[in-house]
């Protein structure tokens, strides 16, 4: 592995950013995982429903884990790379994957689904989950939750007070019931992240681009060389994550 500030800048810039596997990562980085296991939840779920769709899939990989998929299987996805990855992963599998637009309505038939999932949704709009659910079906997702990666985003874009009082997971459990669904289950976590080296911080804001907008090396070069040396002092660069589980009917 490439270990000079340069070195690691350059294979940082040269690494693929479609799709939401984060391999690149390994050795390189580590995140604490929720305790619910989320892709084993999702993948009991898919197992038993009739017709299932999973919003904002990326490139299918969390899907993909799933063993068994139900007679009617849709995903969604509005970037096309990911989108492009998605269908070569779960089209052969039987899953339909339609390309949306940000904040369109879905393009399905109300009721149409017993189950929808989501892992990590841009911004779940619950009007619509709420519509294209049948009576009695179930959402069910992990969140991003409020001020995650905060301590590596702040570092680049200094203190950002409001911005972390955003994706409150009792706002969004909020925003369900007044959409019409009953909330079911609302679990929290606070996750340790651990990044080793810069080439890592540098992939991930490249592949999270809403962590840092505008970043580029070439911008923020003084700051990345600071981090670097100070991981190269303390061995290591802290964050953390948050996540909440919520799974909510329709009635």
């Amino acid at each position: 592995m490439a270990d000079t500030f340069e070195e690691l800048i350059a294979d940082a810039e040269a690494a693929d950013v479609t799709g939401w596997g984060f391999d690149w990562l390994d050795g390189r980085a580590t995140e604490e995982r929720p305790p619910w296991g989320y892709a084993r939840l999702l993948a009991e779920r898919w197992a038993s429903a009739r017709a299932a769709l999973d919003l904002d899939t990326g490139g299918g990989e969390v899907l993909a884990e799933a063993s068994v998929f139900p007679p009617v299987a849709v995903a969604t996805e509005a970037w096309p790379p990911n989108a492009a990855q998605a269908t070569a992963r779960l089209h052969p599998r039987g899953v339909a994957v339609v390309q949306t637009a940000p904040g369109a309505p879905l393009p399905f038939a109300a009721g149409g689904f017993d189950l929808v999932t989501s892992r990590h949704p841009v911004s779940p709009d619950w009007e619509e989950i709420a519509r294209v659910l049948s009576p009695g079906g179930t959402y069910l997702a992990q969140h991003v939750g409020p001020a995650s990666g905060f301590e590596l985003i702040e570092y680049f874009l200094g203190p950002l007070p409001r911005e972390r009082q955003g994706r409150d997971p009792q706002a969004e459990a909020d925003a369900a019931r007044a959409a019409g669904l009953e909330i079911v289950d609302l679990r929290t976590a606070r996750l340790r992240i651990e990044i080793r080296d810069v080439g890592a911080v540098v992939y991930l804001l490249r592949k999270l681009v809403w962590w840092v907008p505008g970043f580029t090396v070439d911008a923020h070069r003084d700051r990345l060389r600071d981090l670097h040396e100070q991981i190269q002092r303390g061995g290591v660069f802290v964050d953390h994550s948050s996540r909440h589980l919520i799974e909510a009917r329709r009635t």
